[in-house]
């Protein structure tokens, strides 16, 4: 029996006598991510849909990121959605969290296990006290942190605005950073931080650090599915790179809806569907005495 091995990046392929055989890829657990620092880039994704994670776990992006019930922010899965998202992508590493922040630190821990227990691997804690995450580390929850422009304290910063273009605001995100490395996350995201800070900042921690528009030089690289497919709504974040035009697919989809609909409604009113390709025949005997039959009704 004859076998070839492609190597594909953090996949493998055996080809078998004419058969294509995938074998499973490793899964990331906590210990091999963490161990990815200084060894080889990691590509993160946030994916918005069943379909995104697929296509993510046949590209064999490493981390994915899914979340729900967050309209403000362009964010329209269910809970069920992430669950199938979790289901469709058994072999990336996947970040989640409940749309609203939890009220205490026993909430902090429930919520997170809510999370572990349809198989998600780590929780984003962006908005959490250095207290609870601590909390979470001391019950084996990986957390993932978020450093420079954090979003969700937008108006404590001034707007969605760059961090770091300072000498004292660089400071407070390596602080920021290492305070959160000390409560125990795993892993921070770091938006929209100058480069040669964030590489600074990378190599001072050990832990994983994930580019959102800062730079080549941190451990790993974080964009939104929607930004990578072109689809975004309003304003497209300078921090984001376009790899395809699905605004444009999707437009000329919806047109095409619309002439296909029009197809139906006037085949409708047209009286076209006698087609023979979509209805059955009855033999003529057995139509005449239908017809013979109904006469007596």
């Amino acid at each position: 029996m004859l076998f070839r091995i492609k190597n594909l990046g953090n996949q493998w392929q055996i080809l078998v006598v004419g058969r294509n055989l995938k074998m499973q890829r490793k899964k990331l657990t906590v210990y091999d991510y963490l161990r990815c620092k200084g060894q080889r880039q990691l590509s993160n994704l946030f994916v918005h849909t069943v379909e995104e994670a697929a296509a993510a776990e046949e590209a064999g992006i490493d981390f994915i990121v899914a979340a729900h019930d967050l309209p403000k922010f362009g964010i329209k899965a269910s809970l069920n959605d992430v669950k199938k998202i979790r289901e469709v992508a058994p072999n990336c590493f996947m970040q989640s969290a409940g749309p609203t922040p939890p009220a205490s630190e026993y909430e902090a821990i429930k919520y997170a296990h809510d999370y572990l227990s349809f198989g998600v691997d780590c929780i984003y804690v962006g908005n959490y006290s250095l207290k609870w995450i601590k909390a979470m580390r001391e019950e084996n929850i990986p957390t993932i942190g978020h450093v420079g422009l954090v979003p969700g304290k937008a108006t404590w910063i001034g707007g969605l605005r760059a961090i770091g273009k300072t000498a004292d605001e660089a400071i407070g995100v390596l602080r920021h950073t290492l305070a959160l490395q000390e409560a125990g996350v795993i892993g921070v995201e770091l938006e929209v931080v100058p480069p040669k800070v964030a590489k600074i900042i990378t190599e001072k921690v050990d832990i994983i650090t994930m580019s959102m528009g800062s730079g080549s030089d941190c451990d790993a690289q974080f964009l939104f599915s929607n930004d990578v497919l072109g689809w975004t709504e309003g304003h497209t974040p300078r921090h984001a790179r376009i790899y395809r035009n699905f605004k444009k697919e999707y437009e000329r989809l919806q047109q095409e809806r619309i002439n296909a609909f029009k197809e139906f409604h006037n085949d409708t009113i047209n009286k076209n569907f006698n087609d023979p390709k979509i209805t059955v025949k009855i033999e003529e005997k057995e139509f005449d005495k239908f017809l013979e039959l109904s006469e007596k009704i």
